[in-house]
C-alpha cells in the first residue's frame, strides 16, 4: 500500500478552517492509503520557542480533535514528532548535503522568517532552528518513504525542495534509497473567517471544532453579510455575501443553498434569521464529532496512549531506515 505522510503543528484548538482544509481529508485518504500523522512540536519551536507553557496542551487538543473528526489510530499512525528522535538525526544527515541557496529560496521559510520578525523587539535576524525548518520537514516526510504529501496548492514548492533533497541524497551516496514522494493537492473546501478574512485563532474570528453549539451560534451571528442591504426586506445579493453565503454552499445541500439563494435576491430572507438557520445547519454537521471530543477530553489518558503506541510504531520504522541511511553514508 502506498504511504502518506503529513503533520500540523500543535498551535491549541484547531478551527472549522482545519477541518475543511485538511483533516477531513486525511479521514478520507486513510482508507486508501497507509497513513502517518504527526504532531509537529519540533517545528512549533522555531517560532515559538520562548513560548511553550501550553505545548503540552496543545498536543493534547489537536489529537482530541483528529481523533473526534475521524483520524483512526486503527487505520492511521498518529505521533507526536519529538517522541521520533531518528527523524532528528535524519534531519542532520541531510542538512550535510543540502546547499543553502536550496534552503534561502524556500517560500515555507520565507513565510515562516515573516512571523518570527515580527515578533515584538526581534531583529532581521533569524534562528538557526527555523532556518533549517525545510531540511526538518524533509526528514519528517523522507524518515517514512512517503510516496505522497497531502498539500495545499501554497505547499508544492516544499514538496519539490524535498524531491530535490531525496534526489541529491541518492546521487551523492550512488543508491535509490529514497522516494521523490509526489505532493497530493488537497481539493477540500476553503472557509474564511467570520471577518472575510483567513480564518485564524490569532484572528479572532474562527469556530473552533470544540466550540459548543451555543457559542457557535453567537458567532455565526457577527458573520458578514451583504454590505449594501439596509433592511431585512431588500432584495438581496448572495454573491456578494462576503462569509454567510459562502458557509451555505459548504454545509448546505443543494437544494438549501438554491432556496437561500432564491429568498435572498427576492428580499424573502433576512440576514439575521439567515445566520440563526446557518448556525443550526454547522451545529449539526460538527454535533458528533463534538460529542466524541467531549468523550476524550473526559479520558485524556486514552488520547496519550494513542500517541505513545503510535510513537512506537514509528520508531520502529524509522529506525530501519535510519541503520539503512547510516550505512549509505559509511558512519560507523
Amino acid at each position: 500500500m502506498q504511504r502518506i505522510v503529513s503533520g500540523m503543528r500543535p498551535t491549541g484548538k484547531l478551527h472549522l478552517g482545519h477541518y475543511l482544509g485538511v483533516i477531513d481529508n486525511w479521514v478520507k485518504l486513510q482508507n486508501e492509503y497507509e497513513c502517518y500523522f504527526f504532531v509537529a512540536d519540533w517545528h512549533a519551536l522555531t517560532t515559538k520557542y520562548d513560548k511553550t507553557e501550553n505545548l503540552r496542551q496543545d498536543i493534547l487538543d489537536i489529537t482530541m480533535d483528529w481523533l473526534a473528526s475521524g483520524v483512526d489510530p486503527e487505520k492511521s499512525t498518529i505521533y507526536v514528532q519529538s517522541q521520533i528522535p531518528e527523524i532528528a538525526e535524519l534531519h542532520l544527515y541531510l542538512s550535510m548535503i543540502t546547499p543553502q541557496n536550496w534552503v534561502e529560496r524556500d517560500p515555507t521559510l520565507k513565510d515562516m522568517a515573516k512571523i518570527l520578525k515580527s515578533k515584538e523587539g526581534m531583529t532581521s535576524q533569524i534562528n538557526y532552528g527555523l532556518m533549517g525548518y525545510p531540511v526538518l520537514m524533509t526528514a519528517d516526510i523522507l524518515m517514512f518513504k512517503a510516496d505522497f504529501v497531502p498539500v495545499g496548492i501554497d505547499q508544492v514548492a516544499h514538496v519539490e525542495l524535498t524531491r530535490d533533497i531525496a534526489r541529491r541524497f541518492n546521487n551523492v551516496y550512488n543508491c535509490d534509497f529514497f522516494k521523490e514522494p509526489q505532493p497530493k493537492l488537497n481539493n477540500c473546501s476553503l472557509i474564511c473567517g467570520l471577518d472575510g478574512n483567513k480564518m485564524g485563532k490569532s484572528f479572532n474570528n474562527d469556530i473552533k471544532i470544540s466550540d459548543t453549539a451555543e457559542i457557535t451560534a453567537k458567532k455565526v451571528m457577527s458573520a458578514i453579510t451583504d454590505r449594501s442591504r439596509m433592511r431585512k426586506d431588500d432584495p438581496g445579493h448572495p454573491d456578494d455575501c462576503e462569509v454567510a453565503f459562502k458557509y451555505w454552499k459548504i454545509f448546505g445541500s443543494n437544494d438549501e443553498i438554491n432556496t437561500v439563494k432564491e429568498e435572498c435576491e427576492k428580499g424573502l430572507r433576512g440576514c439575521a434569521d439567515c445566520k440563526r438557520q446557518l448556525g443550526a445547519k454547522i451545529n449539526e454537521r460538527m454535533a458528533e464529532i463534538r460529542e466524541k471530543r467531549k468523550y476524550y477530553e473526559q479520558n485524556p489518558k486514552l488520547v496519550i496512549d494513542i500517541l505513545n503506541l503510535g510513537a512506537d510504531k514509528a520508531r520502529k520504522e524509522a529506525q530501519q531506515i535510519l541503520k539503512e541511511v547510516k550505512n549509505l553514508v559509511k558512519m560507523y
